[in-house]
């Protein structure tokens, strides 16, 4: 299989990464439960990095049900869709040190780390939903983060991330 075959298959494959996606809007409503908490703000930081824990097990039950195997190992850009992914936990060293530097500020660096780590998957899949929502939602997030609280930002993920789920799905047909 030539580059583009493999992208057409892996895009096929994995339906656009759709198990990923849709976990992360569960992922995101934990993330707003715990905003919501009447709890000092290092131990809601604290949780919130904890409510990504479950992404794999949400992800593969997820793709169970859309019969996708996450872990596949058929196509060799899965790889590299892995090291997309390895890239997020970098930058997540960015979000841990706002955790005490500005820890009423970690939401909103979260889930602009969050959004910007998804550019690459516009090119892995072919998708423009990847695209726009990558670029868009660092910018959203920095926009509601400093006129709001961990709340808003959170439920505002929420909804965007039901937005790009939707896209997808449109993308798919």
């Amino acid at each position: 299989m030539n580059l583009e075959e493999l992208r057409q298959d892996i895009m096929s494959q994995q339906k656009k990464g759709l198990p990923y996606i849709i976990g992360s809007v569960i992922i995101w409503a934990l993330i707003a439960i715990v905003s919501a908490l009447d709890l000092p703000v290092m131990t809601r930081n604290m949780l919130t990095f904890c409510c990504a824990c479950p992404l794999l097990p949400i992800a593969w039950v997820t793709g169970k049900l859309l019969k996708v195997d996450i872990f596949s190992k058929q196509n060799p850009l899965g790889n590299l869709g892995f090291l997309f992914t390895m890239n997020q936990i970098l930058y997540l060293l960015i979000v841990m040190w706002v955790y005490g530097a500005v820890p009423d500020k970690m939401v909103m660096v979260y889930a602009m780390v969050f959004g910007a780590h998804l550019l690459p998957y516009s090119w892995l899949y072919k998708s423009k939903a990847y695209m726009i929502f990558a670029i868009a939602i660092p910018f959203i997030a920095l926009a509601l983060g400093l006129m709001f609280n961990s709340l808003i930002i959170s439920c505002s993920m929420i909804a965007i991330e039901i937005v790009f789920v939707i896209l997808l799905f449109q993308e798919l047909k």
